[in-house]
């Protein structure tokens, strides 16, 4: 019987831990599209809005205030969004997405391409 309970043990161990190790992935999974769908651009309009606003661009919702806007980002081209945004709000002194600021280059084209 000692052996028997020897060599079960470890075998409950083991399953023990894949089901801890398969249940914490499970869980990471699922906390991932939450973490992605915190991913925002942002966009400083050169002229402030009088009042609040919102609207759909592209395939999300931005919200201004003043001259701060931001929106989810859906994973479109920068510039085209930045485009959509400026044919939206109007002109824009800054753009961000969750990988950094625009360049006066790509500023000056998104503003320009509107």
């Amino acid at each position: 019987m000692t052996t028997a309970t020897t060599r079960l043990l470890p075998r409950t161990i083991l399953a023990a831990g894949l089901a801890l190790v398969s249940t914490v992935a499970s869980f990471s999974v699922t906390a991932s599209p939450a973490q992605a769908a915190e991913a925002r651009n942002r966009a400083t309009l050169s002229t402030a809005l009088e009042a609040p606003a919102k609207k759909v661009v592209g395939d999300s919702l931005w919200r201004c205030d003043g001259a701060s806007c931001s929106g989810v980002n859906d994973g479109a081209k920068a510039l085209n969004t930045c485009i959509k945004v400026v044919k939206a709000f109007g002109p824009v002194s800054s753009f961000a997405t969750p990988k950094g600021e625009f360049s006066a280059e790509d500023l000056s084209r998104c503003n320009a391409a509107a």
